[in-house]
Parts: structure tokens; C-alpha cells; sequence
């Protein structure tokens, strides 16, 4: 268990550990009672940033030529898709002198190149893999190698509520960790995936790239542009940091596709779109309504909605619909500033539907911006 905290947002967090450390310990376990032929109710272990853990074993079998154990995933107070999972590692020897890592049901097999891992391999990431070899070594007895199947029998279920899919990575988790202990900051991890995702597709050769907010935007590329999910990578609530990191990457032109309710908060400079950071959509409407000429009393309709779909009903009401393309605009201006200190230059679009009426507005023509991203 690991007893270590962390602050985030006023609150005192738990941290855990991830599915590499789980694979590496339940590997050494494996091996340690393969040799010793006695049962383990626990092992310890460091993880890739030296941090000493003793872990409890939920499953231990000692074979005729090999061992099984298994580790439960702790997430800490960071409980993501593979929190509570059993990890297992099935380990016997071999007399080439080397460590082979596969992995077996429930671990993820990569199909698409640009991923640090080889188009075929197992989801196993390189810091899992030197763990792992790093753990074994100094127990193997000499000349010995060993064959490590890492396996994980919820893996495929629990691969749904993760990003494997996008990234091309089918039929299981992926056994991750960098530092071997996960700190409970969900945006972290969650702008890390997006990095990796990016990153595949530039080493794929895209070079212009489509970023939304969530799953209608996706809905809205794909159903009313006729663009496939590749060139798509949604960005969530992280506008900024995946700007920042389209330029960083290299791609040269951005289309970013959004419903107003989250992408009128970019009109006005806010590129964390979460209502925790901020939610400032009526005042935006009203502002840039009020620039219009709008009567005050559709000012003060459009400021008391709940939503910007019903603020949608009212600016049509008025016939204030100019209002929309003002606002998109003012995306592309502000993204664009947002980029204008680094010297690499990217081309940037925008679009703006809502879910009652469809497309709102875009900076060029919808049918203009679909051939060009198709």
C-alpha cells in the first residue's frame, strides 16, 4: 500500500500504484516462489522512481515449471478504468539467458505504429518492461532466463471505459506507469493520454488534425462532414494544453469542431472549458449580443437560461442570429493568440453547432473545411 498524499484542489489524496508496478511485482513473486517452491502472501518491491513497496499477493500457484501470482490494481484515490483489478504474471525458465515479456488475455496488442511499442507487441510500455527485467535479474540462477506472460482476465471489459480503442491498441489493457506510483490528479493522466494519442498520429504523417470537445462533437464530424474518427482526437475540457501541444508536436493546421456550450468559453480566452474552472457562457452571449444592439430585455432572457441551447431559442426569437458567427470567430482569434509567442506557426478553424440547430457557424465554409480534413 502506498502511504503517501498529495494536495490537489484543497483535498488530501491517496496515492496508489500503477499496472506496471502490479505486472513487476507480480512477475518477481512469480519467480521467487518458482524457485524457493514456497507459497508468498506478499512481496516487495521498488517502482521505476525508487520508491520501496510491499504489496500482498491476491492469487499465488506454484507449478511443476513455473509460477502464477497476481496483484490487485490501487489506484489510490485516482480510481481509474483498471482500479481493482487482478494483474497476473505467469513466469518459468528458460535456458537462453534472457527475459521474454508477452502478454496474454486482457492485455492489449498494438495495431497501429507511432506508440513506443512495436505494431504486434503486447501492450506492455518500455518502463513496465525494464521493471520487470530489472526485478528478475538479480534471481535468476545463472545462465537462466525466463518467459513472463503478463495477463489480466477483466482486461478486455475493463478496455472499453479507456482510450486503447483510439489508439489502436485492441483486445485489452495496456500495462502503464512511468514512475511506478500513481499521483491522484485525474487531469494528468487524462492530458497525458491525449499527448500520446497526438503523438501517434503525427508519427502516422497527419499533419492537419481535428480537436473536439467530447463525443458531440465527434457525433457532428462525422455524421455532418463525412470525417473519420483518425483524424479526430477529442480534447475534453483541455483546449489550451492541447493547443500548446498540436504546436509542440508539429501539426500544421488545427479544425476544432464544438458545441457552443463549451466552445463559446474560448471566444472570451477561458481554455479550461470545465465548469469547475470556470462558466461564463451567458455573460459571453450577452456581451457580444449587447455589442449587437440587443434590446435589454433579450439581454435579460438570454442571461437567466440555464442553458445555451435555450439562450438559442431567444437570440432566434429576436433575430440576433449574426451573433453565432461573431463568437466563432472570436475562437479562431483568441486560439490564435494563444499560439502567437512560438515561433511555429499553425493554421487554425473553428466551428460551432448546438444540438437543436445543428451548425451555427465556422470560420470557413462547412463543405470547404470537410474536403480539406477528409
Amino acid at each position: 500500500m502506498v502511504e503517501e498524499y498529495v494536495y490537489y484542489n484543497g483535498k488530501k489524496l491517496r496515492k496508489g500504484y500503477t499496472t506496471g508496478t502490479c505486472a513487476s511485482a507480480a512477475a518477481l513473486a512469480a519467480l521467487k516462489m518458482l524457485l524457493s517452491r514456497e507459497e508468498l502472501e506478499a512481496i516487495s518491491i521498488k517502482t521505476a522512481s525508487g520508491v520501496a513497496l510491499t504489496l500482498p499477493l491476491v492469487s499465488a500457484e506454484i507449478h511443476a515449471d513455473y509460477g502464477i501470482a497476481a496483484i490487485e490494481k490501487d489506484g489510490g484515490d485516482d480510481a481509474d478504468a483498471t482500479h481493482g483489478m487482478w494483474i497476473y504474471a505467469k513466469v518459468s525458465l528458460n535456458q537462453t539467458g534472457s527475459i521474454t515479456i508477452d502478454g496474454g488475455e486482457g492485455i492489449g496488442r498494438v495495431t497501429k505504429a507511432g506508440l513506443p511499442i512495436e505494431v504486434g507487441q503486447a501492450a506492455i510500455n518500455p518502463v513496465p518492461r525494464k521493471m520487470i527485467k530489472e526485478s528478475l535479474l538479480p534471481y535468476l540462477p545463472e545462465k537462466c532466463g525466463a518467459d513472463v506472460l503478463i495477463y489480466a482476465p477483466e482486461g478486455l471489459e475493463r478496455s472499453r471505459q479507456t482510450f486503447n480503442s483510439r489508439l489502436g491498441i485492441m483486445g485489452g489493457i495496456s500495462i502503464l506507469g512511468t514512475t511506478g506510483v500513481v499521483t491522484p490528479m485525474s487531469e494528468e493522466g487524462w492530458k497525458a493520454s491525449i499527448t500520446l494519442e497526438l503523438e501517434m498520429k503525427y508519427q502516422q504523417g497527419l499533419r492537419r488534425i481535428v480537436l473536439t470537445p467530447g463525443n458531440y462533437g465527434e457525433e457532428f464530424v462525422h455524421n455532418a462532414m463525412n470525417i473519420p474518427s483518425d483524424k479526430v482526437v477529442n480534447m475534453s475540457n483541455f483546449v489550451g494544453y492541447v493547443l500548446n501541444e498540436v504546436q509542440r508536436i508539429g501539426f500544421d493546421e488545427i479544425l476544432m469542431v464544438g458545441h457552443i456550450g463549451k466552445f463559446i468559453k474560448v471566444a472570451a480566452g477561458i481554455f479550461s472549458t470545465h465548469s469547475k474552472d470556470a462558466d461564463a457562457r451567458n455573460e459571453i452571449l450577452v456581451a457580444n449580443l449587447a455589442l449587437l444592439g440587443a434590446p435589454t430585455a433579450m439581454l435579460k432572457k438570454v442571461y437567466s437560461c440555464t442553458t445555451t441551447e435555450a439562450a438559442g431559442d431567444i437570440i432566434e426569437e429576436y433575430g440576433y442570429e449574426e451573433v453565432y458567427q461573431i463568437i466563432v470567430d472570436k475562437i479562431k482569434k483568441r486560439s490564435e493568440l494563444l499560439l502567437r509567442y512560438k515561433k511555429r506557426a499553425v493554421a487554425i478553424e473553428a466551428i460551432m453547432f448546438s444540438s437543436q440547430r445543428g451548425l451555427l457557424a465556422s470560420t470557413k465554409p462547412l463543405d470547404e473545411l470537410g474536403e480539406t480534413y477528409r
